[in-house]
């Protein structure tokens, strides 16, 4: 398993705001999550996605499937309710991750910066509560 971001400063582009420094997540759970407007599981698991973000532990990126970028973006997730931080960007090519071949695809990464598992098809918070142990 490679380890993400050892000795790079890997800088993560939002939708909106500030870059994103992915050494600023050490020590918590980073769900990277792959979506798009016409996914329909996609829909359905925003709300899980949503309630994990709010957790101390845990960071949900969106990473749009379709490379909706800028303001398009930005209102999209506003229509179909996402609450979690969106990335302008795909951080994947950085870290050599495979480009998921279904939707919804859900990346989690450990507290240490290392890709635990790649996840398809809608999560909950049950599930990925399970899968982490809190």
């Amino acid at each position: 398993m490679a380890l993400l971001a050892g000795c790079q400063k890997v800088e993560l582009e939002r939708a909106e705001g500030p870059k994103l420094a992915w050494n600023d997540l050490r020590g918590q759970w980073v769900l990277v999550n792959y979506w798009a407007e016409w996914c329909k599981p996609c829909l359905e698991e925003i709300p899980e996605l949503n309630e994990l973000d709010k957790a101390p532990d845990i960071t949900v990126l969106g990473v749009n499937f379709d490379d909706i970028k800028g303001e398009a973006l930005v209102e999209l997730g506003q229509r179909m309710g996402i609450e979690y931080t969106m990335l302008g960007q795909d951080p994947g090519p950085e870290f050599d991750w495979e480009l998921p071949v279904a939707l919804p695809a859900t990346f989690v990464v450990n507290p240490d910066g290392k890709l635990l598992e790649a996840r398809f098809g809608p999560q909950t918070e049950e599930e990925i509560r399970a899968l982490i142990g809190g």
